[in-house]
């Protein structure tokens, strides 16, 4: 299976990316192929253009170069991972602007779906648990990413998961981690 990995992070150093690596190591393992995107480094335009604003009574849309590019990548794959630092609840804005600009009406909802069967929604959280819980971040998390995003497009199978209180980094912390990560490759969709 072709899984389209998609990471949002500042930093090229960053756990996430370390995340990320040995999620797709984990993929390779498994005998996935994976194509790699990192949206900072791509420098995706986060900001919907006109260009790509719907109109909603056409019967064909037409987008952008950028997003008709990324809207081809997207049906190459069979399946979507994206990784990302969680800020505010959510994933960065780079992320969103992304979903926004490419999971666009006429391709993602509206007269289409998306044709994957799988998406993982893997954030990395400052936050522990308990915090999560208080407010019932995690439960508006978990429905935010699989029924308002994934299920609203057509993915019939969606897996939110947090790796938590990630701003305490020491190396047995980092281990689990980056083996958590690693399985999550190994083991997607399973």
């Amino acid at each position: 299976m072709k899984v389209l990995t998609i990471v949002a992070h500042p930093r090229e150093e960053s756990l996430t990316m370390k995340v990320t690596n040995r999620f797709i190591e984990g993929l390779q393992d498994a005998g996935h192929t994976v194509e790699f995107i990192d949206l900072y480094r791509h420098e995706f335009e986060a900001a919907l253009p006109v260009a790509d604003e719907p109109i909603w009574d056409a019967e064909e849309q037409h987008f952008s170069p950028e997003v008709t590019k990324e809207i081809e990548r997207m049906k190459s794959a069979d399946a979507l991972a994206f990784i990302f630092p969680l800020w505010w609840w959510s994933m960065p804005g780079i992320m969103k602007g992304y979903i926004d600009r490419v999971w666009n009406f006429g391709f993602a909802y509206g007269n289409s779906n998306l044709h994957h069967e799988h998406v993982l929604w893997l954030g990395l959280a400052a936050a522990d648990k308990k915090k999560l819980e208080k407010r019932k971040y995690n439960t508006m998390m978990e429905h935010y990413f699989n029924v308002g995003l994934a299920d609203y497009c057509g993915i019939p199978s969606s897996t939110f998961h947090l790796l938590t209180e990630t701003n305490k980094v020491n190396s047995q912390q980092l281990d689990n981690w980056l083996m958590q990560a690693y399985e999550l490759g190994r083991n997607y969709e399973k």
